[in-house]
C-alpha cells in the first residue's frame, strides 16, 4: 500500500513541484544569500558568545539554595530509615505483594503494573482538565468538586516525598533558577496579602488563586526521571487537547449555540465560537495554542510515516479547532508559536503559514471581518465604552488609590476571587469585571513589587527553555537544505522545541485575557515548564554519560 501511495501520480507530481521550488530556491539570490549568511554565522562571535551562554550551567545548581535541598535530602533518607523498619511500611508491603499476586494471571493488570506508579502521576496530570470537568460539571459532588485539586497536589508531593525517603528517586535536590524566581515570587505574594489586607479572607483567596497551581512546577520537576516519563506527559497532554480539539470541530458543525455577548453586532456573520469542556473559547484557544507546537513535533520527532502523518492530523485538527474559537489573542499566540517552532526546527513552516493565513482570510469571511473589526471606529467606541481599553483604564486608576508599590490588594479586583467578592459598592464610574489582561491583573492587584518579581519568574523561564531547547538540539550536523521532518527523528529537540513555542503562545494571550485565573492552565502551564526543564537536563546528562564512555 505505501508503494502504491509513494508510486500515485498525485504524490509524484507534489514531489516534482517542491524539488523545483527547492532547486529554484537553491540557486536564486535569497537561497545564495541564506547561505552566506548561515556560513558567517557559524563563524561569528556572536554565535559563540550564545553557545556560551546557552550550553553554561543553571546557577542554581550550585546556589545555597541548592544545599539546603541536599541536606534536606539527607533528612528524608534518614527518616526513611525509620519508616522502612516501621509497622505501616511491612503492612503496605504485604498488601502490594497480594496485589501483585492476583494480578499476575490479567493481561490488563500486568500492563498497568509495568508502569511505575509515578508515571501514572503524570498521565494523571496530562488528564487534568477532562478530570476537572468530569468531577465539577458531571458528578455534581461539591464536596469533592472543591477539594479534589488540593488532594491532587498532596498527592503529588506525598509521592515526591515517599520516593525520595526511601530513596527509590534522587531527584529531590534539583534546583533551577526558575525554582528560585518563583519561590522568591510567591514569598513576596504572601508578604503583601498579610500586609495589604482590608479583607484579609478574600486576600488568601486572591493569593490563593495567584499562587497554588505554581506548585506543579516543583512537583513534575522532581517526579519526571527519565526519557520515558517526558514522552508519557508530552504524548498525554497532546493527545488529551487533541481529542479536545476533535470535540471543537464537531461543536462548529453542529453550530453549537453560544451567548450573543460572545460577538458583537458588526460580526454576525460568526456562527457560532468553540469551547469543548473549558466553557471559554478564549480559554480553549490557549489551552490548544499550549498543544500546538507538540502535536506539530510528533511528525519531526517519530521514524514511522503512519505516526507523522498522524502528528499531521493531530496538528490540523488543533489548527482547525483554534480558527473556530474565533479568539483573537489565541490566533495571535499561535502565529508567534509558529514561529518560535519554525526557528527551531523547519523554517519552511514560516511561508506554509503564511500561504495558510492568506488562504483563510480570503476563503473564511467571518474571520476577516472579525480580525478586521480591530481596526474599526466601532470596535474603538465599543472598547472605550466597556471593552479592554476602559478596563485596563480603570485596573490602572484602582492601582493608585493604595500603593503602586503594593498594589490594590490580592483577590480585590480584575480576577475570579474579586468577581466572587464583590464588597465594594458599584458606582457610576465603577463596577466589577475581569482585567482581560493577566499582567495588568496582577499589577493592580500586587503592585510594583509583584509584577516585577512575576515578570522575572518569566523571564528566567525563557532564559532556561533556550537553555533546554539547545541543550536537546546539540551534537546535530545537518545542512542548510537537509530535509528537516527526518534530520530531527528520535532527538528530543523537537518535543522540547514544540513546548518552548506553545508555552511562549499562551504568555503572549495572557496580554489579553486572564488566561491563567483557569487552575488547569496554570496547572499545564508550569506543569509543561517543568517538563520542558527536564528534556533539557536529560539531554545533557546522556551527553555527559556518552563523553564519559
Amino acid at each position: 500500500m505505501t508503494d502504491i501511495v509513494k508510486n500515485s501520480l498525485l504524490v509524484r507530481l507534489i514531489a516534482a513541484v517542491y524539488e523545483g521550488l527547492r532547486r529554484f530556491y537553491r540557486d536564486s539570490l535569497l537561497g545564495r544569500g541564506w547561505r552566506g549568511w548561515h556560513e558567517s554565522w557559524l563563524q561569528s562571535h556572536t554565535k559563540r558568545a550564545w553557545d556560551a551562554f546557552s550550553a553554561s550551567d543553571d546557577p542554581a545548581e550550585s546556589s545555597i539554595y541548592a544545599r539546603l535541598l541536599a541536606l534536606f535530602e539527607k533528612v528524608l533518607h534518614f527518616l526513611g530509615g525509620w519508616l522502612s523498619a516501621s509497622q505501616f511500611y511491612r503492612i503496605l508491603t504485604a498488601i502490594r505483594d497480594w496485589y501483585l499476586r492476583i494480578s499476575e494471571g490479567s493481561r490488563v493488570l500486568s500492563a498497568i503494573n509495568r508502569v511505575p506508579l509515578h508515571r501514572w502521576m503524570l498521565f494523571a496530570f496530562a488528564f487534568y482538565l477532562p478530570i476537572e470537568y468530569v468531577l465539577r460539571d458531571l458528578l455534581k459532588i461539591a464536596l469533592l468538586a472543591s477539594v479534589w485539586e488540593e488532594v491532587f497536589i498532596m498527592a503529588g508531593v506525598a509521592m515526591v516525598l515517599w520516593r525520595t525517603c526511601l530513596k527509590q528517586s534522587d531527584t529531590f535536590a534539583r534546583a533551577t533558577a526558575l525554582e528560585t524566581a518563583l519561590l522568591l515570587y510567591m514569598a513576596a505574594g504572601l508578604l503583601l496579602a498579610l500586609i495589604n489586607r482590608p479583607y484579609p479572607a478574600i486576600a488568601m483567596a486572591g493569593y490563593r488563586a495567584q499562587v497554588e497551581y505554581i506548585v506543579w512546577y516543583f512537583i513534575l520537576l522532581r517526579l519526571i526521571e527519565d526519557e520515558g516519563d517526558a514522552k508519557a506527559l508530552a504524548f498525554g497532554f497532546v493527545g488529551v487537547v487533541s481529542l479536545l480539539a476533535l470535540h471543537g470541530i464537531y461543536q462548529f458543525i453542529v453550530a453549537v449555540p453560544i451567548p450573543s455577548s460572545w460577538v458583537s453586532q458588526t460580526e454576525m456573520g460568526v456562527r457560532t465560537r468553540v469551547f469543548s469542556l473549558t466553557g471559554s473559547p478564549n480559554i480553549f484557544g490557549s489551552l490548544l495554542v499550549m498543544a500546538a507546537p507538540s502535536a506539530a513535533a510528533l511528525m519531526y520527532y517519530c521514524k514511522k510515516g503512519w505516526l507523522k502523518f498522524l502528528g499531521l492530523c493531530l496538528t490540523g485538527a488543533i489548527c482547525l479547532s483554534i480558527l473556530f474559537t474565533f479568539s483573537r489573542g489565541a490566533w495571535v499566540g499561535l502565529v508567534l508559536a509558529i514561529v518560535i517552532f519554525s526557528l527551531c526546527i523547519d523554517k519552511r513552516l514560516l511561508g506554509i503559514m503564511g500561504v495558510a493565513m492568506a488562504a483563510v482570510l480570503v476563503a473564511v469571511p467571518s474571520i476577516t471581518s472579525r480580525l478586521t473589526y480591530l481596526f474599526t471606529n466601532d470596535y474603538a467606541e465599543a472598547s472605550a465604552v466597556g471593552g479592554r481599553a476602559l478596563r485596563w483604564e480603570v485596573g490602572r486608576t484602582l492601582l493608585h488609590e493604595n500603593s503602586p508599590w503594593l498594589g490594590f490588594g490580592l483577590g480585590r479586583f480584575g480576577g475570579a476571587v474579586a468577581m466572587n467578592n464583590q464588597v465594594l459598592d458599584k458606582t457610576e464610574d465603577f463596577e466589577y469585571f475581569y482585567m482581560d489582561n493577566y499582567y495588568l491583573k496582577t499589577l493592580v492587584e500586587m503592585g510594583y513589587v509583584g509584577i516585577i518579581l512575576y515578570l522575572l519568574s518569566l523571564a528566567a523561564f525563557v532564559f532556561l527553555a533556550i537553555r533546554a531547547v539547545r541543550a536537546c538540539g546539540e551534537g546535530r550536523a545537518y545542512g542548510v537544505f537537509d530535509d528537516a521532518l527526518t534530520r530531527s527523528e528520535g532527538s528530543t529537540v523537537c518535543l522540547a522545541a514544540g513546548l518552548f513555542a506553545g508555552l511562549s503562545g499562551v504568555l503572549v494571550h495572557c496580554y489579553f485575557e486572564n488566561i491563567f485565573e483557569e487552575p488547569y492552565m496554570m496547572a499545564y502551564f508550569w506543569g509543561l515548564a517543568a517538563l520542558l526543564q527536564r528534556l533539557g537536563a536529560l539531554a545533557k546528562a546522556k551527553r555527559r554519560g556518552m563523553n564519559r564512555t
